[in-house]
């Protein structure tokens, strides 16, 4: 099989002004940048704002396992499939990150003949939009250690800074850094670091903000620094929200692109899972609502903190309802979770499978919490044997759930039909009664509870005491009404990566509590949570090359 930059490279692409008129969308509201992309104006949104929304999906998954789950290409696939069966649908997805893409994980697009494109630029530089978050960010910066060299007005406490720069690259060596040397011309030396761009607090707002008023009111809310008084010190306060606001004027606008089978992409933000809400921007998803009869969006990791942040954060702010919940699962990631290894998870184990499946049972019982109906998709490998298969069936039928197999990796929307029909047939069968899972008038601990309770199965939650004076100095500032955003491991539903399955009676240890004001959510660490990755011993870059016609190779 070619490789998914082969398989991209070889499609026939539309015009975007071919594929924004399936969407009844005219040239006049593009923003080209190329044949192939374009930036929905602003104004588009006012003439279509009272159109009725349409059907709402996610697509989240079981615990990520290095098996391989494929939500985003289920995603991509699925968009695909509901062109192939006659609906008018787009899809919604976060943006690469230059990090992983020229480190392990591998880019955001897509795979096989379920991707997005042009697979290369969105991979790379889009549309400018990482690169106008990390320069607000780092603006930020500058005006912190500028305000510190300029008498210091405001008495921040140097010690006590909480903003980092940021840069959309995996760097370990800039973690933890000293600036300021040099002496007395280049400021006051005090300690620093950097985060990767989608760990940045700019990339939340930008995906949580409704507007531009919005961006901006959000921008001047975010907690840089305290003073030696230990009173909040605000971006507004330093005076450059409204310069933040201007670099990120044309990143607020969404990213439309199309898949190999043209079906409308949206393409737009793409923060942090853990340390943020892990999904793609709510301007995005509001507008493809009025634009499709069906929009398939996703959520960063699996369900527990992926579709938890997604309903109680995202779903809460733009006042969304999901409609359905398509829950991506693969043959081989339930073996891993009972107790296979990676590398034996292609031969035939019923026994693993069924100690395994339990962590697809538990995601199934914690979405059904919000009312949403949820469709099972088994992403289909040739290795899943008659027998594995019809242990998947059994467990849906007793859980009484509905399954379809997904083969569009290999087949693109044509292998995705069975899952769409299914997901169609059950929007229609059973209607979504959306519910969030707790009130934001709930004291902050009540809300860690009642997610480690309710999503995570645990019994008790730790708080270590540097927590809790954070979590009583938040609620003292006046933000104990703001929604959790859960940090803790991907890999299982404790915060122990290693208790894989269907753990429960758990203690979760929670070791610190960040506020994250402008995005509007509490951060609630339970280990240790890296926001600069570092690149592997051969990453992807070794790899990815450029030919003197300008054909790119390596890029996945």
């Amino acid at each position: 099989m070619l490789t998914d930059i082969e398989i991209a490279q070889s499609a026939t692409m539309e015009p975007i002004e071919t594929v924004a008129a399936k969407l009844g969308v005219g040239r006049e509201w593009l923003e080209l940048y190329g044949d192939g992309k374009a930036k929905l104006k602003a104004g588009l949104w006012d003439t279509v704002k009272d159109r009725p929304d349409g059907k709402l999906i996610l697509v989240t998954a079981i615990n990520p396992t290095p098996a391989g789950e494929g939500k985003t290409t289920t995603t991509v696939g699925l968009g695909q499939a509901m062109a192939k069966i006659g609906k008018k649908a787009s899809i919604a997805l976060r943006e690469p990150s230059l990090g992983p893409v020229m480190g392990i994980k591998g880019g955001a697009a897509g795979g096989g003949y379920a991707q997005v494109v042009p697979m290369e630029d969105i991979n790379l530089h889009f549309t400018g939009d990482m690169h106008a978050i990390t320069s607000a960010n780092n603006l930020l910066s500058a005006a912190i250690d500028n305000h510190l060299h300029q008498g210091n007005v405001l008495r921040i406490d140097s010690r006590r800074i909480l903003w980092k720069r940021c840069m959309d690259m995996n760097d370990r060596a800039l973690r933890d850094i000293t600036v300021g040397l040099g002496g007395k011309i280049n400021g006051f030396p005090r300690e620093d670091g950097f985060n990767i761009t989608v760990a940045s607090e700019v990339m939340a707002i930008l995906c949580l903000a409704t507007d531009l008023m919005d961006l901006k009111a959000r921008l001047s809310r975010i907690l840089v620094a305290y003073t030696l008084e230990e009173k909040p010190v605000t971006a507004g306060e330093l005076g450059v929200a409204g310069a933040m606001t201007l670099l990120l004027k044309d990143a607020i606008k969404p990213n439309l692109v199309q898949t190999l089978e043209n079906t409308p992409a949206f393409m737009h933000g793409g923060p942090f899972a853990n340390i943020a809400h892990g999904c793609n921007s709510v301007s995005a998803t509001r507008l493809a609502l009025k634009l499709s009869d069906f929009v398939i969006t996703e959520a960063g990791f699996g369900a527990d903190l992926g579709a938890e942040k997604f309903f109680d954060i995202k779903c809460r702010y733009a006042g969304l309802s999901p409609d359905a919940v398509v829950l991506v699962a693969t043959v081989r990631a339930l073996k891993y979770n009972g107790g296979v290894k990676k590398e034996e998870t292609g031969i035939e184990n019923v026994p693993a499978l069924e100690a395994g499946i339990a962590n697809l049972g538990r995601h199934v019982e914690n979405l059904r919490k919000f009312g949403v109906p949820v469709v099972v998709a088994i992403n289909h490998f040739a290795t899943d044997t008659d027998a594995e298969i019809s242990v998947v069936k059994a467990k849906c039928a007793e859980w009484q759930v509905d399954v379809a197999f997904s083969e569009v990796f290999a087949k693109g929307g044509e292998g995705g039909v069975e899952l769409a029909e299914t997901l169609c047939a059950l929007i229609e069968r059973e209607p979504a009664d959306f519910k969030l899972l707790y009130d934001l008038d709930m004291p902050l601990v009540k809300k860690i509870e009642t997610i480690n309770r309710e999503i995570y199965g645990g019994a008790h939650v730790v708080f270590q005491d540097k927590a809790l004076k954070e979590l009583q100095n938040i609620e003292a500032l006046g933000y104990g009404h703001l929604p959790i955003c859960m940090a803790k491991t991907q890999y299982s539903l404790s915060d122990n990566p290693k208790l894989l399955g269907s753990p429960r009676g758990f203690d979760l240890t929670v070791k610190e509590v960040r506020l994250s004001a402008g995005a509007g959510f509490v951060v609630v660490m339970t280990g240790d949570i890296m926001t600069m990755p570092g690149l592997p011993k051969v990453p992807s870059a070794n790899k990815i090359d450029i030919n003197e016609a300008g054909v790119i190779t390596g890029l996945f």
